[in-house]
């Protein structure tokens, strides 16, 4: 039972390593973001498209909007207890390949039999 103990173990570190990495990588795109969208508001400054002022609200309300939408994904809201993972080995099979296979297998038997009766009349 250790070599469970340890498969549970390294499960639960994948999980964790799977939601920093998550979590970073939203930050990193959260800042690309905002860099981009100061590049463009930037732009439509100098063309006097737009004032300082408005330039520096529109950049806060894009990365607002995108950390809202970061934070109101459908799998943090829907979800408030773990998910059961069922686990199937390679030994077994499910309930309706098993099924296919003996059906095929009496078909096998029948066409055999078929055969060999054609064969005795012969």
């Amino acid at each position: 039972m250790a070599g469970l103990g340890d498969w549970v173990q390294k499960a639960v570190y994948l999980g964790v390593g799977i939601a920093s990495y998550g979590m970073e990588k939203a930050g990193v795109t959260l800042q690309e973001l905002k860099t981009q969208t100061q590049k463009i508001a930037d732009e439509m400054v100098a063309r006097g498209e737009m004032t300082a002022e408005e330039a520096r609200r529109y950049v806060d309300e894009m990365v607002q909007q995108a950390q809202q939408q970061v934070n109101a994904s459908p799998e943090t809201n829907e979800r408030k207890e773990p998910r059961p993972i069922e686990i199937i080995s390679d030994d077994e099979e499910s309930p309706s390949t098993a099924t296919d296979d003996v059906d095929h297998l009496r078909k096998q038997v029948e066409s055999l039999q078929d055969e060999l009766r054609n064969l005795k009349r012969e």
